[in-house]
């Protein structure tokens, strides 16, 4: 099969084997561009929506409101005091970007599992960067939930926990992208 996008895709399941840096590349890209567009139109219909309800509570409510408009620009300010002013929700953008990157995951497991095997490395590798990913997202919206309560003291304890956490997922990721990167084994290896 000569498209390694085309491959990619008719592999989602297979993890033996071993692809080339020329097989796992172009398809890897593609799962990268596929995924940050779903992400930006999902970033889109979000603000969209958050714009709509805050234009609605200036109609209903001029008092609470200052809106601002000249050509090629419209702004609202809202008082955010205001008992109805309209507050955004989190949770759609948080679990939407759990999913996706969830699917940049699922998509690229079993290519990379191919790329390091074709490395004579055990797909154990690609694991690397999961558990940093997971413990980062939950701690954020730990922090993001402390902060949309109202808490009057942030807590500095968990930032902290978040940065280290981040600085060591960096690591492991762009360990992860060097391993991927490097040519492969010449010849036979354990893995074919």
């Amino acid at each position: 099969m000569a498209n390694p996008i085309i491959r990619g895709f008719r592999n989602l399941t297979r993890f033996s084997g071993r692809d080339t840096r020329g097989q796992f590349w172009p398809y890897a890209g593609v799962v990268f561009a596929l995924v940050f567009l779903a992400f930006g139109v999902s970033i889109g219909l979000w603000m969209n929506a958050l714009f709509a309800d805050m234009s609605a509570f200036a109609a209903a409510h001029p008092d609470a409101a200052t809106v601002h408009s000249s050509p090629g620009q419209y702004s609202i300010q809202i008082d955010g005091g205001h008992p109805e002013a309209p507050v955004p929700d989190f949770t759609l953008f948080f679990v939407g970007m759990g999913l996706m990157l969830g699917s940049m995951v699922l998509l690229l497991a079993a290519a990379v599992s191919r790329r390091l095997h074709d490395r004579n490395l055990r797909a154990y590798w690609g694991l690397l960067p999961v558990p940093f990913l997971v413990i980062g997202m939950t701690v954020f919206l730990v922090l993001m939930d402390q902060t949309m309560q109202g808490h009057a003291e942030p807590n500095f304890g968990l930032f902290a926990l978040l940065f280290l956490n981040n600085l060591v997922y960096m690591v492991a990721l762009v360990s992860l992208i060097v391993m991927l990167a490097m040519r492969g084994a010449q010849g036979e290896n354990r893995f074919g």
